[in-house]
């Protein structure tokens, strides 16, 4: 989890924007660290809340870069697919925090039933399940809050690919300024090398 919010600090660097991400990742980062050492409620519902917020941004700051982008390039793409992954990741946070505040949010129907929570690996892999839409019934949510968290990251998870598409197949498909005045000239070149071969056939004294 480090390591992730480390190299999420690195995807905005620059300016005012990075100031506020290291703002943010701060007390994530260490959060992470006193909750391994000691698992209390209020340092385990501080770091998932300042996690949630830090992740938030990210991926904030990845859309406006994707939206912004006057061309498809490998850094658009790379911060598409991160956007994805981290909206995956702050809903396994928001997850864990609820399964915390209230175990009865989530029922597990595979296994045994005592001793299951939505922190850790299980957070995360019922997160991108929804996310993805696949569903697998293995862990359903019960409580309103669980299901209204559930149907806003499934109904993300549908525009965010749909829309994403969309965009990428613009930038791509559209030309940039530059090369608009390019493409004109060439024409236009083309165009006064055509007539001047017309001239020259139309005298043959030439």
């Amino acid at each position: 989890m480090t390591l992730v919010l480390l190299f999420a600090i690195l995807s905005i660097a620059g300016g005012q924007r990075a100031l506020v991400g290291i703002v943010l990742v701060a007390p994530a980062a260490l959060g992470e660290w006193l909750n391994f050492w000691r698992p209390e409620m209020l340092i385990y519902l501080m770091t998932r809340g300042a996690g949630l917020l830090f992740i938030g941004f990210v991926v904030v700051q990845l859309l406006r870069f994707i939206v912004y982008a006057p061309r498809v390039d490998s850094e658009v793409l790379c911060a598409a697919v991160a956007a994805y992954l981290l909206s995956g990741l702050a809903w396994s946070l928001a997850y864990a925090v609820l399964g915390r505040l209230d175990p009865n949010s989530f029922v597990f129907t595979l296994g045994p039933k005592s001793g299951q929570s939505m922190n850790g690996f299980t957070g995360l892999y019922f997160s991108f399940i929804t996310l993805s839409t696949v569903g697998y019934g293995d862990i359903i949510p019960v409580s309103g809050v669980a299901r209204m968290l559930a149907i806003v990251e499934a109904m993300f998870g549908m525009f965010y690919v749909a829309l994403l598409i969309a965009r990428l197949v613009s930038l791509y498909s559209s030309k940039s300024p530059l090369e608009a005045v390019n493409g004109e000239k060439i024409a236009d070149k083309k165009r006064i090398g055509s007539g001047n071969s017309q001239t020259s056939s139309n005298n043959p004294e030439d």
